[in-house]
């Protein structure tokens, strides 16, 4: 089995919609894919009814956290979407992206760069504007050269010179919230040192004390020996080992299957999981 437990669609800040990422996830020989937009569910009615016969989807989310003044994504896997504290802390941080991302355009003009708000919305189109669509409004005026080269301290990486605070959850809250919807939680990327400061080890062994259920170990964003300690980490604190894309379409240069998850951790994901069930395919067919 091969199953990639992180992308995301133009729900938030991916280029595919729901319904094209399960049909691309199919094309790429998956055999499951977890749709894991930031901090919303709202692609999960349209992907479920689009997934190809052959194809399992697993519904979550990526929350936006923050810890001791760290930024840290948190997966969450299969929980009810419905169940109204995790819902109103979702709202929450999605309502502040808007007036966020307002505030780092305001910065880059103050800057010299000529990017407009415009600009901006209209590559976000539907989805919750973000700083990957920042970055690609940076790309298409020539200010750099990728998306990726736009998180960093020059720009928009945490603590750079357009960065903007948020509202973000405080993760040990986030893992309380996602277990009580009866989900499932991994901490993505941990060691993305090219993206910013990253959270210590202690920590995240608090956080596993505290009922995190793994670690994204395997990522584009981790080289060969980053991935090596994060496995090894993980056997130390009784914690999950997922690996995944992290998969955006055409705004990252990442490619579905890119990295991917033991078909024996999924399976612990999903006995974990009480909130919500895969998807099996049926609703589409395959390319």
């Amino acid at each position: 089995m091969r199953i990639d437990l992180h992308t995301h669609s133009t729900a938030s800040d991916g280029t595919d919609t729901p319904a094209e990422l399960v049909r691309n996830a199919a094309a790429a020989g998956l055999d499951v894919v977890a749709l894991t937009d930031h901090d919303t569910t709202r692609g999960h009615a349209e992907a479920a009814a689009a997934v190809p016969e052959g194809l399992t989807l697993v519904t979550g989310a990526e929350l936006s956290c923050r810890i001791e003044g760290v930024s840290l994504h948190m997966l969450a896997y299969l929980f009810d979407p419905d169940e109204p504290e995790l819902l109103r802390e979702r709202e929450l941080v999605r309502d502040d992206r808007v007036p966020r991302a307002r505030a780092m355009v305001a910065k880059l003009r103050e800057l010299g760069v000529p990017v407009t708000w415009e600009q901006v919305a209209r590559i976000a189109g539907d989805g919750s504007v973000g700083r990957p669509h920042i970055a690609s409004a940076l790309v298409d005026l020539g200010v750099v050269e990728t998306v990726s080269d736009a998180f960093t301290r020059e720009w928009l990486a945490d603590g750079g010179r357009v960065f903007v605070p948020r509202h973000e959850l405080d993760p040990f809250e986030a893992i309380r919230l996602v277990k009580a919807a009866g989900g499932v939680t991994v901490f993505a990327h941990p060691l993305a040192v090219k993206r910013g400061e990253v959270v210590p080890e202690e920590a995240i062994a608090r956080l596993a004390a505290a009922g995190l259920d793994g670690i994204e170990a395997d990522h584009m964003d981790h080289d060969a020996a980053t991935r090596a300690r994060l496995h090894g980490l993980a056997a130390d604190l009784g914690l999950l080992a997922t690996g995944s894309s992290d998969y955006h379409g055409s705004r990252k240069t990442c490619r579905l299957g890119e990295y991917t998850t033991d078909p024996e951790i999924y399976g612990e994901i999903t006995r974990r999981a009480t909130g919500a069930f895969p998807v099996p395919g049926a609703g589409g067919s395959r390319p």
